[in-house]
Parts: C-alpha cells; structure tokens; sequence
C-alpha cells in the first residue's frame, strides 16, 4: 500500500501558484550572493576580531589587493561590513546591523514556511 500525504498536490499548488508571502528574491539576493564565496566568509571571519585594512588581509590571505578590495566591497554593498577611513587607510569592520538584519531575515522566513506548512497538515 503507497501512501502519500494528502495535502501535498495542494500545497504544491499553492506554492507554485503563489498564494503564499514570501521574502522578495532580490533581498535574500543581496544577503546569500555575498556569502556564497568561500573568500568573502573568510573575510567575515578575519573581521571577528576586530578592524582591518586591507594590507592586513592582503598579507593574511597571500593574495593581491585587487583582489580583496573586489571581495570586500560585495560585502560592504550586502551591509555585512562597513569601512573607516583614518588618514591615507580605510579600515573595515563586520557591520552588526546588517549582520543582525540578516539574521532576523532567516528567522522570520523560517518562522512564515513553518507556519505555512502546518497549515496545510
């Protein structure tokens, strides 16, 4: 005997269909596309402990300038880091407000799917 979950082909449905809220692409974008290189989360974990320049992960990374200051402006634009600039340095830091939006983003979505599954139980 095969048995199947009997509100499935509904919620398929309706999920396919778009009868439910879901948090704009374009957010979870601007979030996900920066941490999905191996580089950039290293970055944010150099960032941990504190500020940095970029001849400070330059010599850290043994990689050229170019490219961590591309690295560290996709996670500047995602307001996971911000900078500082002091004389002829800038020094970069882990911004804890976009940290903490991102955060508070995948709890809500995971908190708006739950609900939207038990829904359908």
């Amino acid at each position: 005997m095969q048995t199947r979950l009997s509100h499935q082909p509904l919620l398929m449905y309706k999920i396919f269909r778009g009868d439910h809220q879901y948090q704009a692409p374009e957010k979870a974008t601007r979030f996900f596309q920066p941490l999905s290189d191996e580089t950039r989360l290293l970055i944010l974990q150099c960032l941990q402990t504190g500020e940095q320049r970029v001849c400070d992960l330059t010599d850290a990374f043994k990689t050229c300038q170019s490219r961590l200051s591309f690295h560290l402006k996709v996670v500047k634009d995602a307001a996971l880091v911000k900078d500082r600039p002091e004389g002829r340095w800038i020094y970069y830091s882990l911004n804890h407000a976009g940290l903490e939006e991102l955060t508070s983003s995948l709890a809500n979505s995971r908190k708006r799917r739950t609900a939207r599954l038990l829904q359908y139980c």
